[in-house]
């Protein structure tokens, strides 16, 4: 087996295309569908399903994709390791956020490492919710990946927590009540509520979907979109209101306001996530970043 094979079969699982796969790696979409023939022909079994018009991974091609990143992975650290050992920190960290939710810790991250660690090359990888983060961490996809904590994780996962927000809902600015300081929960009983979708992927819909429930009623929801910054613009178009954290505040739309809820805060903990499988030399200089950038919470 070759190394190539793997990293043409991680191309076409990510992309789910041959050409912008073949086209990603700089070569002809021919010459990729005979090296995964290859492979496949190598472990007996097939890898994708195919017909004119998609590509889908079959069973086999599933359980093969996270050791193929982690075979991938682990050549990437030995390399960065070898480098290392010569008093040069180099490699990628690949680091996985979800726009919003990041746009403050993201920035201080990034500065630090490019200051500290200069021979890192950052890669970020953006729309990654809480559980796909945990997900792509765990299988060596990603390095790092800012998640919300609504939970202990499982080993080998640890995580730091870098920044703790207030639970709040988001209004258009005139609605009957945006001039509240507080609002408690059960007078948006009859609100329409925009959300992101509910899968069980991100943590802030499940924190959402949570606090309705407390307050004894579900939401009624008038529109799902995936894109926090999207769920800001409508709430601002007077579609709905949302549940957001106070991360918003310095984003809000002109026509939008931010309220608290009545009652004891509702907090939110946003966290980094690694595994302690991963022994890359640029993820452990990284940790040593977080631990001086961010101060630890209590």
């Amino acid at each position: 087996m070759e190394i190539r094979w793997l990293e043409g079969f991680v191309a076409v699982a990510e992309e789910m295309h041959f050409g912008r796969a073949a086209a990603r790696l700089h070569m002809a979409q021919s010459p990729l569908s005979q090296l995964i023939r290859r492979l496949e022909q190598e472990l007996g079994t097939p890898l994708f399903t195919r017909s004119t018009r998609s590509v889908a991974l079959t069973a086999s091609g599933q359980v093969l994709l996270p050791y193929a990143y982690r075979v991938l992975k682990d050549l990437r650290i030995a390399a960065d390791a070898a480098l290392s050992a010569e008093g040069v920190l180099t490699g990628r960290l690949d680091v996985g956020f979800s726009g919003v939710h990041n746009h403050q810790t993201l920035p201080l991250l990034a500065r630090a490492l490019r200051r500290e660690c200069p021979g890192i090359e950052l890669n970020l990888v953006g729309g990654v919710r809480t559980f796909d983060g945990v997900k792509r961490v765990r299988n060596g996809e990603l390095d790092l990946a800012f998640i919300g904590l609504i939970g202990e994780l499982d080993a080998p996962l640890e995580y730091r927590a870098v920044s703790r927000q207030r639970l709040g809902v988001v209004l258009p600015s005139d609605h009957r009540l945006a001039l509240r300081s507080a609002i408690p929960m059960a007078e948006l009983r009859s609100e329409p509520f925009v959300m992101g979708p509910v899968d069980g992927n991100s943590s802030l819909t499940v924190v959402a979907l949570r606090t309705c429930q407390n307050a004894g009623f579900m939401p009624q929801v008038a529109q799902v979109v995936s894109d926090p910054y999207l769920i800001l613009s409508l709430v601002a178009a007077g579609v709905g209101a949302a549940l957001m954290t106070s991360e918003v505040l310095p984003v809000l739309p002109s026509s939008a306001v931010w309220v608290e809820i009545e009652g004891a805060p509702i907090e939110f903990l946003h966290a980094l996530v690694w595994s302690t499988e991963n022994d890359s030399p640029g993820l452990r200089a990284t940790l040593e970043v977080v631990d001086a950038v961010f101060p630890r919470l209590e």
